[in-house]
């Protein structure tokens, strides 16, 4: 896998069990280490490229969840992390879930699963990986011809 540059990942727990969080923390240890494919975590959204949720969305972190992401620079990337993510999983029926986080922003890649095991995080943190790098070439061209305009 060809990457531009080391993306940076922001991990965020939305409402979730904390299931798919350990999974996540996982993939940081030895055992998997994700940052051997150059991915680095952040805890500040301005520096991210990479928006990893866990767990539901529901009206309390709904417009945290907004105010996140609007803080990422462009291009981007969203992962949906474990079934809750995905679509609200086994408390999607609960009072207090509005859905999965595809509700309040767009997603995508989704890792379903409960808890999503480290391996397919991996995956898809290197699917998002490789789409990131397509936004950024077609961030790139679509300014290249402005630029030459000018």
């Amino acid at each position: 896998m060809k990457m531009s540059q080391s993306p940076w990942l922001l991990h965020y727990d939305g409402s979730s069990c904390n299931g798919c969080d350990i999974e996540v923390l996982a993939t940081t240890t030895p055992v998997y280490n994700l940052e051997r494919f150059g991915v680095i975590n952040t805890g500040n959204p301005k520096h991210a490229d990479i928006f990893l949720i866990t767990g539901g969305i529901n009206s309390q972190n709904a417009p945290v969840v907004k105010q996140i992401y609007d803080q990422i620079p462009d291009p981007k990337v969203v992962v949906a992390v474990g079934i809750c993510a995905c679509d609200g999983g086994i408390f999607k029926e609960c009072y207090n879930i509005l859905g999965g986080v595809d509700k309040v922003i767009p997603v995508d890649i989704y890792v379903p699963g409960c808890a999503a095991r480290p391996e397919a995080i991996i995956d898809g943190v290197q699917k998002a990986v490789v789409l990131l790098d397509k936004k950024r070439q077609q961030m790139d061209a679509a300014v290249r011809p402005a630029a030459g305009r000018a």
